[in-house]
């Protein structure tokens, strides 16, 4: 949302619910005590959309969102996402309407305070952040048992929030998931996971391009730094840590975030991971599939989600962003870009 939504007061709250660890926790506590009634979501049939930053998973998750059938974490929600129930009792009384502003990216995708937002890392960072949260780079982890119990129970939570009938099934947007693919797939065995790409050197460039965009906001705002942190972002930005998966066969220490080598060593790192830890309910999906003329790609999204669609409602935001002009780029790095992008849409 944009810094005219966090004055002071606003400010104190999102530090008090998100600086610390332990507040999160507890809130999650007793949140889980009023619902223990509640039913269970462990056989849920609910989505997970998680890629790389700037792969699409925003208007692919808006895409589903507006089937009616999911209920996801909203602005609203913030900054008390780990208890939604008792947190939209008690904001109600002081509940307010926003029109729609484009987001801080610049990249018109509009936004207010009814919009679904990946808020969900909250839970993870607060209950095992030190376990893939590194001072250089965010790895993958495999969280614990007792974790993925709380994370069921998280979900449930978010479920009896709803605010129709319809809304029975959880959908998530959250980058970091790939940290934990197997772990989601355990936790939610009927789940669908949705992980989208996108052509390597366009996708590289918008990557380096919303890296500088941070840059200049986060130098001027210590509070969207903070809150970028809190949320568990480090795509882009004063805080960049990188995923590091170790399967791109590329030396990345080679190149700085100024480069584009360095986001291309990135996108090949990140999906070539994927592509050898790709859970088997996970479905791979082009954006550049999803941007065409022909809908039966955004029909067939659909037809896997489990939600309907018509060719109308399929065509949902999916419009393809102006192309960059691509520059010259490292041919080892370029190549092996390619050679997992070409794996990509053979698995596909």
């Amino acid at each position: 949302m944009p810094d005219s939504d966090y004055g002071t007061t606003s400010r104190l709250l999102h530090r008090l619910a998100l600086a610390a660890p332990f507040v999160a926790q507890a809130s999650h506590d007793l949140e889980s005590m009023l619902n223990r009634q509640a039913a269970a979501s462990e056989s849920g049939e609910h989505v997970f959309v998680a890629g790389l930053a700037r792969a699409g998973t925003t208007v692919l998750m808006r895409s589903l969102y507006q089937s009616g059938q999911f209920r996801s974490l909203t602005y609203r929600d913030m900054p008390f996402v780990l208890m939604p129930k008792t947190w939209s009792g008690i904001s109600s009384l002081f509940r307010r309407h926003k029109a729609e502003e484009e987001r801080a990216h610049g990249d018109r995708v509009m936004v207010n305070f009814d919009s679904p937002e990946a808020f969900e890392e909250v839970f993870w960072r607060s209950f095992c952040g030190p376990d893939y949260i590194h001072g250089d780079a965010l790895r993958p982890h495999q969280p614990d048992d007792d974790t993925i119990e709380e994370f069921r129970r998280f979900v449930r939570n978010v479920l009896t929030t709803g605010q129709s009938r319809e809304q029975t099934r959880y959908l998530s947007k959250n980058n970091n998931n790939l940290l934990r693919l197997s772990a989601i797939a355990d936790a939610f065995p009927q789940a669908a996971i949705f992980i989208p790409f996108r052509e390597p050197i366009q996708h590289a460039m918008s990557l380096q391009k919303q890296h500088a965009l941070f840059l200049e906001t986060h130098a001027g705002d210590s509070f969207a730094l903070e809150y970028m942190n809190w949320l568990g972002h480090h795509e882009f930005g004063g805080n960049h840590r990188p995923f590091r998966f170790g399967d791109s066969g590329l030396a990345l220490e080679d190149y700085e975030p100024d480069r584009l080598e360095y986001w291309l060593g990135c996108w090949a790192d990140c999906y070539a991971y994927v592509l050898n830890n790709l859970p088997r309910t996970a479905r791979l999906i082009s954006y550049e599939g999803l941007c065409g003329e022909d809908d039966r790609e955004r029909l067939r999204l659909h037809e896997h989600a489990g939600t309907l669609a018509d060719s109308g409602t399929a065509a949902f935001e999916f419009t393809q962003a102006r192309p960059y002009s691509a520059p010259d780029v490292a041919t080892k790095v370029r190549a092996r870009a390619y050679e997992v992008y070409a794996a990509l849409q053979a698995a596909g």
